[in-house]
């Protein structure tokens, strides 16, 4: 069996500095907001090039409080893309504003800068790029066509962290950015984890207060906050594997470099291209094809894992036009749907594993 994803192996590499240094956690029975999560938080402002990182208890959180601190409400309108996991979406219909989407390019599977432009409004608050796959968006290259620093910029890098463009990290060039610590994320703990980064002290504090029931001193609430905080066992779990995040990442690279190469002559598919000037650390390797089901299904019968990602593009979902009414069709973002298809990756992936299941997508005629 070669699973889509496999933490098991993760964990054999670093278990014994994991249970060495949650037996140091247990010990001092100090389970939330102790000295690793300041840690962490130090840590990651330091590795990501920012200022300031509040941690909270999820990526979802993280956009939410971003939102939020941004003072984005009801009759703003945040500009995103329909191709990503819905806690983008969510985060925007929680503070009550209009999220409005841009197609994707089907190059980089990333939101499309022109399709960005032509929504632009003067209701437009926000605009929520999704570095997607581990692929970074140019976020550089969207402030200067927009040239409007009221509209502020909030990068999702919930499957980017490590990634980079022109020599800047991912989280560090718009106003703010968001990530996530699910297990299966490049860095991930062993729960659910987010964190905000920012170099903007005004936006600092008021997350702060969000994450904290709106507190920043112990019974003194200033607004009404939220109940996200990441706890001690998790934030000392990223501060271990904070250390090899790199490391892993080079071998994600090594994996799909690997991928393009077997897999290149294929009629039919259509590979993961990366952006210019842009570190891509490949949380997933995502085909696009015509064939995707019969491949999948092939992969199944050898007992090869695979995953679609995202299989209803979000202005379709029931959630969103409950709400809204669209009158649009992102005809890439739904071409991607229909034909994407993940396939194994992880940074312990063997070659021999690679070669088996490049042969087997091979046989699909």
């Amino acid at each position: 069996m070669i699973p889509q994803f496999d933490l098991k192996k993760e964990f054999a590499s670093i278990e014994k500095e994991i249970r060495l240094e949650l037996d140091n956690v247990f010990s001092k029975a100090n389970y939330v907001g102790g000295e690793n999560v300041n840690l962490i938080e130090k840590n990651i402002a330091k590795y990501i090039g920012v200022k300031y990182a509040v941690s909270c208890n999820s990526g979802t959180d993280a956009l939410h409080f971003a939102l939020e601190s941004l003072n984005i409400k009801k009759g703003d309108e945040v500009i995103t893309t329909p191709f990503t996991f819905i806690s983008t979406l969510e985060a925007i219909m929680y503070v009550g504003a209009t999220p409005i989407f841009a197609d994707i390019d089907l190059e980089s599977y990333n939101i499309n800068k022109k399709e960005i432009l032509k929504k632009i409004t003067k209701k437009t608050k926000a605009i929520i790029p999704v570095h997607l796959f581990g692929n970074p968006f140019d976020v550089d290259d969207l402030k200067k066509d927009i040239d409007n620093k009221s509209i502020k910029i909030i990068e999702d890098c919930a499957q980017s962290f490590g990634a980079g463009i022109n020599c800047k990290r991912t989280g560090s060039i718009g106003d703010i950015g968001c990530f996530s610590f699910y297990p299966t994320k490049n860095l991930g703990c062993y729960g659910d984890g987010g964190m905000i980064v920012t170099n903007s002290e005004e936006n600092y504090e008021i997350i702060k207060k969000l994450k904290n029931h709106g507190s920043s001193k112990r019974y003194h609430h200033d607004i009404i906050g939220f109940n996200s905080r990441l706890d001690e066992i998790q934030a000392a779990i990223l501060n271990i594997k904070l250390k090899y995040i790199d490391k892993l990442n080079l071998k994600r690279v090594g994996v799909a470099n690997m991928y393009n190469s077997l897999l290149a002559d294929i009629k039919n598919i259509s590979l993961p291209k990366k952006n210019k000037n842009g570190h891509h650390v490949y949380h997933q390797y995502t085909i696009s094809s015509d064939l995707r089901d019969e491949i999948k299904l092939k992969l199944e019968e050898n007992n090869i894992g695979s995953a679609i990602y995202y299989p209803i593009s979000l202005e379709k979902q029931k959630a969103y036009t409950s709400n809204y009414q669209n009158l649009e069709n992102y005809k890439n973002s739904n071409f991607l749907s229909n034909t994407c298809l993940s396939l194994p990756m992880f940074p312990q992936l063997a070659e021999e594993n690679i070669i088996e299941i490049c042969n087997v997508i091979k046989t699909i005629k």
